[in-house]
């Protein structure tokens, strides 16, 4: 990528429009005392004795591989396969200074580059302003999402408003992880987390990946970005949103297939929450204003982190015309209380717009900031229906599963229009992944159930086996389009064998949901569990080689 003079903003940019992630940090006397000063606080306030669970075992960070090829594949790795299977996570390079959450840790890419049967493994942090600050001061410098409980939290909040004034970090390109999620649009690969814009990649052909820099839409992109943006599969363009902390609180946008922003559309709600996901159907946005509620005060009163579920109010879905240019003609519907971390797809039929999606009862993202538990009582993700009737006005819902699942994922083809089915992955905590799990929306559930079983709308469970945990599974067709069956692919997902320490990639029927795999390929390093995946094509490879 060439690169471009420094525009009015003092920002270079790439011929490709990316920003040139180059932050100015500053050491000296006054880095130095703000480190004494919180090294103070910390000793005397931080509980050190509590174990860092989520930085131990498999969720321990990894090393930095370049590609390692001609792995070891037991099955065959079909044709359609050819591109790389990619996925995200937490992987902090710097050991914290005081508390640590699942959510904090440096994003980092792990690859598995597969062409013409071969497989070969590559995992690269994505470089993102944070990491490169704390490279240059060898050490932990940024707030993180585990500190901010109690005094302590706001303490936190203070010491980094404070580096940022004095200069000592340089928070121009944001502070965000990049450890979320991932996309395809436009010719680049987008690494993501919802606090921070949008880090652009590419895929090499021989399976490394390089990090570009940051994407700002030519300076129209101004908030932060969600980590669950949706590609329509006919138009091309992208749809995304972001969520804030000051009004307006949601702001919902549309990129065209070109990679052009358009204007912002300001979502009014009554206070700042968390919004993880959204979804589209062919004519509308739904916005998801669930009270998982940002209150700082509480934080530091009830010792709780910043987000704090109000089980008092209402689930609200807000049902917008995908091209609107403002919030005027938006339709909200009330379900009762509850929260959403993903969504599965949507589409119309005649009056009413359907969501399929993971409904979660009382949230708390205190589960990954203690200690890792193998069952949790409360935890309760189930697989719904839920009904918005346009003209009418009435909202329903229909439970579709037991618990526990997550990481809801269709074959894409089919994004924003009816599909029949859903994969997902079976828990038996917030964070281990046991098996892979097929619904059939087209089967009614089975009554009388209380734990996930094949039967009813159950069309196949992959069973991990004991001690091993798998994560996100991503289906791919068999061929592009909708030319095949909607289910004729397969899907493919890391696992990793808490009995010998070795790690995996598997790749199963989705048809069948066959307990044979039709592939295991050998990893030379462990694969640490992590968050979201995705697949990028051969051709997207092929397209990204010309930038």
């Amino acid at each position: 990528m060439g690169r471009k003079e420094e525009g009015d903003d003092g920002v270079e940019r790439s011929e490709g429009g990316v920003v040139l992630v180059n932050p100015k940090p500053r050491k000296g006397f006054t880095a130095k005392a703000l480190d004494l000063l919180e090294k103070g606080i910390v000793k005397l306030v931080h509980d050190s004795s509590k174990p860092l669970h989520y930085l131990q075992g498999n969720f321990a960070p990894t090393d930095e591989t370049p590609p390692l090829n001609d792995l070891l594949v037991h099955g065959h790795l079909p044709e359609c396969l050819n591109g790389e299977f990619v996925r995200v996570g937490p992987n902090p390079k710097f050991a914290p200074v005081a508390g640590y959450h699942w959510f904090d840790g440096d994003g980092m890419i792990h690859g598995l580059r597969i062409k013409d049967g071969k497989a070969t493994y590559v995992s690269r942090y994505v470089r993102t302003s944070r990491l490169k600050q704390e490279e240059f001061f060898g050490g932990a410098k940024f707030m993180k999402v585990g500190d901010l409980k109690g005094l302590f939290g706001l303490f936190t909040v203070y010491m980094q408003m404070l580096r940022a004034k004095l200069k000592v970090l340089d928070i121009s390109y944001g502070n965000g992880t990049a450890n979320t999620a991932l996309a395809y649009h436009h010719g680049k690969l987008l690494a993501l987390s919802e606090a921070d814009k949008p880090y652009a990649l590419k895929v090499l052909e021989d399976g490394d990946l390089q990090t570009l820099g940051m994407l700002d839409y030519d300076k129209r992109l101004t908030h932060s970005f969600t980590a669950h943006p949706k590609v329509d599969p006919v138009t091309g363009e992208m749809f995304t949103f972001g969520y804030s902390h000051d009004p307006p609180y949601i702001t919902y946008r549309v990129i065209s297939k070109d990679g052009i922003m358009q204007d912002p559309v300001p979502i009014t709600i009554p206070e700042p929450i968390m919004m993880h996901d959204f979804a589209i159907t062919e004519n509308y946005a739904i916005m998801m204003d669930l009270p998982l509620c940002f209150r700082p005060k509480e934080m530091v009163k009830n010792n709780k982190l910043a987000f704090t579920f109000d089980a008092t109010k209402k689930a609200r879905f807000g049902v917008l015309a995908r091209y609107a240019n403002n919030e005027a003609l938006i339709k909200w519907f009330e379900l009762p209380n509850c929260f959403i971390f993903h969504n599965a797809n949507a589409w119309e039929e005649g009056d009413e717009v359907v969501l399929i999606t993971y409904r979660l009862m009382n949230p708390d993202l205190d589960l990954v900031n203690g200690a890792v538990k193998e069952k949790l009582e409360n935890f309760c993700n189930e697989l719904y229906e839920m009904r918005f009737n346009m003209k009418s006005g009435a909202a329903s819902q229909k439970k579709l599963s037991e618990s526990a699942v997550d990481f809801p994922r269709i074959n894409e083809n089919y994004t924003g229009r009816k599909q029949r089915y859903v994969y997902g992955t079976t828990l038996n905590s917030i964070a281990k992944v046991t098996g892979i799990i097929k619904f059939d929306l087209h089967a009614e559930p089975e009554t009388g159930k209380s734990q996930l079983e094949v039967g009813g709308n159950v069309q196949g469970i992959f069973d991990l086996g004991p001690g091993r945990f798998g994560s996100e599974a991503v289906f791919v067709p068999s061929q592009p389009g909708t030319e095949c069956e909607e289910d004729d692919g397969f899907l493919i997902f890391f696992v990793h064998d808490e009995n010998t320490g070795k790690s995996a990639v598997n790749v199963i029927d989705a048809k069948t949901m066959s307990a044979e795999p039709v592939a295991v390929v050998e990893l030379p390093k462990r694969v640490p569990y992590g968050f979201h995946a995705f697949f990028v094509t051969e051709e997207q490879i092929l397209e990204q080689a010309k930038l």
